[in-house]
């Protein structure tokens, strides 16, 4: 049984009847650029194979109702009550995208209720963007369900603002677009700042490459107060720099940057100086040279995260490490951090012997076993049924 099937029938039991179309929205891997999103930088995503799915049926009120495979507890709520501080729990992200289109020009006051019933194979709370597959899946639905006409960057934005208004996480725009606009075979090289976005050629295939998610089930959560705080200090980096965000400062400006911070936050703005560096980096590696060549980048990122953002934790760095130690191209975690997974790539052969040696690190130090799984970089955002 598929997502697109769980959604479907899943509808079927908890409404009665059948739903009238299913759409379905993927989870996300980064491949390089974390944290650069929300501070105007590049990001090189792709949308992967595992997805969340959201069947929606036609009511004759004006009553949204949203329930899930995932949680037991259904909600409900009449469209005229409803605002971003009317929701809670997981329902706060199917619910606020109901509600984010009106700040974008939607006239809402003619639409009718729908039904949604939604399911995943996206894991939760391992950095691939569970939250944003949800929100994506249903923004699309609602938008041809409602006739609402809006192009995917537009959706990306509904999608964010109901992430942050409703559902309280502080996340850029890069989840929702990577979810929108990737491509199989492809990653999505996204301009944060202009919302322009360029499918690049991966080539994992051709060259016999795998990429493996290692989900240290350790759990984490965008909204914490981590996540807030490097945001916060990378905003106020940029007051002190005298710029609208970090994307305007470059590598050789760090020297000044350095003699006008604190040593804290200088580390937090060289990371996503050098960040955004190394995914302008990594994309001219993969067209000139393909992806055998971009493992550099993916190690001095996850060094970069682990000493001056500090958001890894033991689990991802054994994760990194152990990949490394056993002939990984590239290593680095992905994702907001403070838990979730990392990512490694490696010769097809080598993915039982990363999973085999991973595990067995993880045994020693007695933490929780982690799941791993290799990922294909698949379509975006897309009507199934």
């Amino acid at each position: 049984m598929s997502e697109i099937d769980d959604a479907s029938g899943g509808f079927a039991e908890r409404y009665g009847s059948r739903a009238e179309g299913v759409w379905s929205a993927p989870g996300r891997v980064n491949l390089i650029g974390e944290h650069t999103d929300y501070n105007d930088g590049f990001v090189l995503p792709f949308a992967i194979d595992r997805r969340t799915a959201v069947a929606l049926g036609d009511r004759d009120d004006r009553v949204i109702r949203v329930a899930s495979t995932i949680e037991s507890d259904a909600a409900e709520v009449a469209l005229d009550a409803l605002t971003p501080d009317a929701v809670d729990g997981w329902a706060a992200y199917p619910l606020g995208v109901a509600w984010a289109p009106g700040e974008f020009g939607a006239g809402l006051s003619g639409v009718g209720g729908v039904d949604l019933a939604i399911a995943s194979t996206v894991p939760i709370g391992a950095g691939l963007s569970s939250s944003a597959a949800i929100v994506c899946a249903v923004a699309l639905a609602l938008d041809e369900h409602w006739r609402l006409g809006f192009d995917r960057p537009t959706l990306a934005k509904v999608g964010r603002l109901a992430e942050n208004r409703a559902a309280g996480a502080p996340t850029g725009i890069m989840d929702q677009m990577a979810a929108l606009s990737g491509e199989a075979e492809h990653a999505v090289f996204l301009d944060c700042r202009r919302l322009e976005a360029d499918l690049v050629p991966l080539g994992f295939e051709a060259a016999g490459l795998s990429l493996l998610v290692i989900d240290t089930r350790v759990a984490h959560e965008h909204a914490a107060n981590g996540y807030a705080e490097r945001r916060a200090s990378c905003e106020a980096g940029a007051r002190t720099l005298g710029v609208e965000s970090l994307r305007e400062v470059r590598v050789d400006d760090l020297p000044r940057a350095q003699a006008l911070l604190d040593d804290e936050s200088f580390r937090r703005v060289r990371h996503v100086v050098t960040e955004n560096r190394r995914v302008l980096d990594t994309v001219r590696a993969l067209r000139e040279h393909g992806p055998s060549a971009i493992g550099p980048f993916l190690d001095a990122s996850h060094a970069s995260l682990r000493d001056d953002f500090e958001v890894s934790v033991p689990e991802l760095d054994l994760a990194v490490a152990t990949a490394q130690a056993n002939g990984a191209i590239g290593a680095r975690m992905t994702g907001g951090g403070f838990g979730g997974a990392a990512i490694a790539l490696m010769i097809d052969p080598l993915v039982p012997v990363v999973a085999r040696e991973v595990a067995a690190a993880f045994a020693e130090q007695g933490y929780r076993e982690p799941t791993v799984f290799t990922v294909r970089p698949s379509e975006g955002a897309r009507r199934d049924l």
